[in-house]
C-alpha cells in the first residue's frame, strides 16, 4: 500500500537515494487503510466515467462502515447500473494499472477539470495559493486527492459496491479485519439526518469548500452564519415542540459522541422548552458515579469510567422514579478529587410542568433508565455530521470535525496541547463505538450540530496546535493530514460567531458558560 523509509511514510513511487531502512505498510496501518480507501474511490470514479461519461459522482459521507455516494446522470441510478460499475471496477483491478502521481501547473489542472465539468474542483483550485498541484492519473483520467495513493489498482483485493437508494454504498475492509467486508446495518434515522443536512447546504448555497471560500471572498459569510445558526435554532425549536406534544414525556435524554456540542444544545433546548411553558430541570450523570474502588476496569486493568456500570444505576433509577412521583429528593454530588460520592443537601423536585434534562454518553442505552416507562422518555442523538466536503471526490470525515473541535477546546479551556488530544482520540473513539454509536438509532430524533462555516473559524486555533507537533511524534502524520485539509479553508473572524452558537462551546465566549 505504502512504504516507510527510515520511519517516514512514502508512496511506493518514491525514490530511495541512499541506504535506508525500508518497511512495508498495509491496510492494518491507519494511514495504509486510508490509502486503500482512497485508491478504491479512484477506481470507482474512473469506472463510473468509463460507463457513463456524462455523469457526475459525489462521495458524500460514511455510512454502515462504508461510504455513501450518489451518481448523477440523465436517468435514475439502478441496481443494474451498480452491477455494471462493480464489474468494471474488478476489470480495472485485475489489469493492475499503475496510478501515476503528476505535478502539474495549477492553471493547466483547472483547464482539465473544466473540460470534465468538475466545477467543484475548479472552485477549489482557484483558491489554492501554489503554482503547481499534485494530481493522480489512472489510465488517462486525472483527479485531485489530498492524501496518498497506492501504486497500482491491483493492490485492491476485496471490496463491495451496493445500490443504496438513491445512490450507492462502497464497502471495504477495516484495519482490524483486512480480508473481510464488515456486515452492513440499516441506519434509517442517520440517513435521514444526512439528507436534511444536504438540504441545509442547498439552502445556504454551499456544498463544498470552494463554494464556501467564494462566500468568504465575496463578503457573504455573515449571511451564511446567520442562516446556518437560524437553521439550528429552528430545528431545536422543532424538537422542543415534539417534546411538548408528547404529554407523558418527563425525561429528555441527550447523548452523542465527544465534541458534539451536547452542553450548548441542552441549554438552547431548555430555552425553547420554556417558550412552550415547560420547566427544564438538569441532572448530571457525573454525580451518579460509583465510588472509585467500585468502578469497573477494562481489559488493561485501567478504570473504565465510560462503562455504564461506572454509574450507580439502582440509585439513579430510584431517584428518577421519585421525581416522576413529584417527590422532593436529595441528589448526590461526586467528588472527582477523592473519587467518592458526597451528600451536600442538594435537593430538587419536579414541578407539574417540569422536564428532566439528562445529558451523557449512555442516554440512548435503555439500561440507563430501565425502570422508567418508554412513554415518559424522549431520546435525542446529537453529533457533528458534516455534509461539507473538500470537493465531490474528497469528503471531510465527520470524525475530523469533532477532532478539530476537541483540539481547540482542549487547548483553550483545559490546557491540553493538540498532541495530547490526538493521542487520546483512539481511546475516545473506542468508547464511542462501544457506548454510543450502537444505540444511535434508538433516538426519537437526531440533531446535527455541525455548522457549515465552523472550520473557517476553528482553523486559526487548530493549526497553531497542530504546527507544534514534531515529526518524531506518533501522531505526526495524523496532524499532517488534518493540516492538509484545514489549509483549504479561508479564515473567518471569530467575532462573527454569535455568543449562543454551539461553536462557542469550543472557541469560548459562550453566553452559557465562562471561558
Amino acid at each position: 500500500m505504502l512504504g516507510k523509509i527510515n520511519g517516514e511514510y512514502c508512496e511506493l513511487t518514491s525514490t530511495i537515494e541512499e541506504n535506508s531502512e525500508i518497511e512495508a505498510v498495509n491496510i492494518t496501518d491507519k494511514l495504509g487503510s486510508k490509502t486503500f480507501i482512497r485508491t478504491l474511490q479512484f477506481i470507482l470514479i474512473k469506472s463510473v466515467f468509463d460507463l457513463f461519461p456524462e455523469a457526475q459522482i459525489t462521495i458524500e459521507h460514511s455510512l454502515s462502515k462504508g461510504l455513501f455516494g450518489e451518481i448523477h446522470k440523465n436517468t435514475p441510478l439502478t441496481e443494474e447500473d451498480i452491477q455494471k460499475i462493480k464489474i468494471r471496477m474488478n476489470e480495472t483491478i485485475q489489469k493492475n494499472i499503475q496510478i501515476k502521481k503528476v505535478s502539474m501547473d495549477r492553471k493547466k489542472a483547472i483547464e482539465i477539470f473544466s473540460t470534465y465539468r468538475m466545477e467543484d474542483k475548479v472552485r477549489l483550485l482557484n483558491h489554492v495559493n501554489t503554482a503547481t498541484v499534485k494530481l493522480y492519473e489512472l489510465d488517462g483520467r486525472y483527479d485531485y486527492f489530498y492524501g496518498s495513493m497506492a501504486y497500482s489498482t491491483g493492490i485492491i483485493n476485496v471490496f463491495d459496491l451496493k445500490y443504496y437508494e438513491p445512490g450507492f454504498l462502497l464497502k471495504y475492509p477495516i484495519e482490524t479485519d483486512p480480508f473481510n467486508i464488515p456486515k452492513s446495518a440499516v441506519y434509517k434515522k442517520l440517513s435521514k439526518i444526512f439528507r436534511e443536512t444536504e438540504q441545509w447546504g442547498n439552502i445556504l448555497g454551499v456544498g463544498d469548500v470552494g463554494s464556501l471560500n467564494d462566500k468568504v471572498e465575496d463578503n457573504e459569510i455573515i449571511d451564511i452564519i446567520r442562516v446556518a445558526e437560524a437553521l439550528h435554532e429552528k430545528k431545536i425549536a422543532y424538537i422542543a415542540d415534539m417534546i411538548s406534544e408528547r404529554k407523558n414525556v418527563k425525561i429528555v435524554l441527550i447523548a452523542g459522541p465527544s465534541s458534539s456540542g451536547k452542553t450548548t444544545f441542552a441549554r438552547r433546548l431548555g430555552i425553547q422548552l420554556r417558550v412552550n411553558g415547560l420547566i427544564p430541570i438538569p441532572i448530571s450523570l457525573d454525580d451518579y458515579f460509583v465510588d472509585r474502588e467500585h468502578t469497573p476496569k477494562d481489559e488493561n486493568g485501567e478504570y473504565d469510567f465510560e462503562s455504564i456500570y461506572a454509574l450507580d444505576l439502582e440509585l439513579f433509577n430510584k431517584n428518577l422514579e421519585q421525581l416522576l412521583n413529584y417527590e422532593e429528593i436529595e441528589i448526590p454530588s461526586f467528588n472527582f478529587k477523592t473519587g467518592s460520592r458526597e451528600w451536600t443537601n442538594q435537593k430538587i423536585k419536579l414541578p407539574s410542568n417540569g422536564v428532566l434534562i439528562i445529558e451523557g454518553i449512555h442516554g440512548l442505552n435503555e439500561m440507563l433508565t430501565s425502570v422508567i416507562p418508554k412513554e415518559n422518555k424522549f431520546k435525542i442523538y446529537i453529533s457533528a455530521l458534516t455534509q461539507l466536503n473538500v470537493d465531490n471526490h474528497n469528503r471531510i470525515a465527520t470524525t475530523d470535525v469533532r477532532i478539530i473541535r476537541r483540539i481547540v477546546r482542549d487547548y483553550l479551556s483545559r490546557g491540553y496541547g493538540g498532541e495530547d488530544t490526538l493521542k487520546m482520540w483512539p481511546s475516545i473513539k473506542r468508547g464511542e463505538e462501544k457506548n454510543i454509536f450502537v444505540f444511535q438509532e434508538n433516538a426519537d430524533v437526531m440533531f446535527n450540530s455541525t455548522l457549515v462555516y465552523e472550520l473557517c473559524v476553528l482553523k486559526q486555533y487548530a493549526l497553531k496546535e497542530l504546527e507544534k507537533i514534531s515529526d518524531k511524534s506518533p501522531v505526526y502524520y495524523e496532524a499532517l493530514r488534518l493540516k492538509s485539509f484545514l489549509h483549504f479553508f479561508k479564515s473567518v473572524d471569530v467575532e462573527l460567531v454569535p455568543d449562543n452558537s454551539i461553536l462557542r462551546e469550543f472557541i469560548g465566549g459562550s453566553c452559557f458558560y465562562k471561558y
